[in-house]
């Protein structure tokens, strides 16, 4: 069947058709308008200004996902839409134009979690991948570790008790003059320096919990930064995002190493927008390996915001049966 997804969490418009059935998963078209150019000028996303960019985008992006996809409206089995978690004003505007393009066609309407949809990226990329595993959403509004034990079923077994990774990054990114999105250029730029020229406190929360605190790294760096700058001091660019981006690198894998030894799951899912950072992706790797655990990750292009994650999840809601009525609203929590 063909499952339509709607995204517009943050500041990423996306509509995208996913032909879903048992055995198959496919793709037929993402679209993604993206307003990285409209939020770097002000060095993260305004919300308001967010809201109004989908308003402008939604309804030409849906219709060139239908077309690119090669079908009609009428072959739509059902209108997946995200709903929460994000920012308010940008999730009611996917939804109410979920609502009245699934009411006005006559189609059901699913609602779905963004966080659940980022899981589900992995699902698309990895033909083989199903529950139960270890989900790990690492996004810039969360650090958290998820029991999936099916595919509409997530416990929160860990999760950051303040600030996101995703977060950090961006920040610290931005700090120290790098073009936004911060984190990104963070990535790159991390290659260049010395991974243990400064030492950060680990983000990872001690004793047996599985949670992290990344106000406290932040902070490290921006004491560091501002010292060096009421100095006069110019500042290893290279050395500190290297030593930072490891230090938080360790900490993700440090808790997920403990959960996987709590749970005894042997499947890992690497998810959100951070599970495209390279370093990451590649201590995870090491990480499985050697615990003989498998690691799943979607493609790098899946991992940001994007409309196919929310079609691939809103196909598990819709055949169990988790349909919704017009009263379908949006909420900034994870909790509906």
């Amino acid at each position: 069947m063909y499952i339509l997804g709607i995204e517009s969490s943050c500041d990423e418009t996306s509509a995208s058709v996913v032909e879903m059935t048992d055995t198959e998963r496919s793709i037929r078209s993402n679209i993604v308008a993206s307003q990285i150019d409209i939020h770097r000028l002000y060095g993260g996303v305004v919300p308001e200004i967010a809201g109004r960019a989908h308003i402008e985008a939604i309804s030409r992006i849906t219709y060139e996902a239908i077309e690119t996809a090669g079908i009609s409206v009428s072959d739509i089995s059902a209108v997946a839409v995200t709903t929460h978690p994000g920012l308010i004003g940008a999730l009611l505007v996917g939804v109410n134009f979920a609502k009245s393009f699934a009411y006005a066609n006559g189609i059901p309407c699913v609602s779905v979690n963004h966080i659940h949809g980022h899981v589900a990226a992995a699902y698309l990329s990895d033909a083989e991948l199903k529950p139960p595993f270890l989900a790990v959403v690492v996004s810039g509004g969360h650090t958290s570790l998820y029991r999936v034990s099916d595919y509409t079923e997530f416990e929160e077994i860990g999760g950051t008790r303040d600030d996101a990774a995703g977060e950090s990054f961006d920040k610290i990114g931005r700090v120290i003059g790098l073009p936004y999105p911060g984190g990104a250029a963070l990535d790159k730029l991390a290659y260049e320096g010395d991974p243990q020229a400064i030492k950060f406190p680990s983000p990872a929360l001690s004793g047996d919990t599985l949670d992290f605190s990344f106000s406290g790294i932040k902070t490290a760096a921006l004491n560091i930064i501002n010292s060096a700058n009421q100095k006069g001091i110019e500042i290893n660019r290279a050395d500190l995002a290297a030593s930072y981006t490891s230090a938080i690198v360790k900490a993700i894998c440090k808790k997920v190493g403990m959960a996987i030894e709590k749970t005894g799951l042997r499947t890992v899912v690497l998810a959100g927008g951070v599970a495209a950072n390279t370093h990451l992706r590649a201590a995870l790797g090491e990480l499985c390996a050697g615990k003989r655990v498998k690691l799943s990750m979607p493609d790098r292009a899946l991992c940001g915001d994007n409309a196919a994650m929310i079609a691939c999840e809103g196909y598990f809601e819709f055949v169990r049966g988790n349909v919704s009525d017009t009263s379908l609203n949006a909420s900034a929590c994870d909790i509906m």
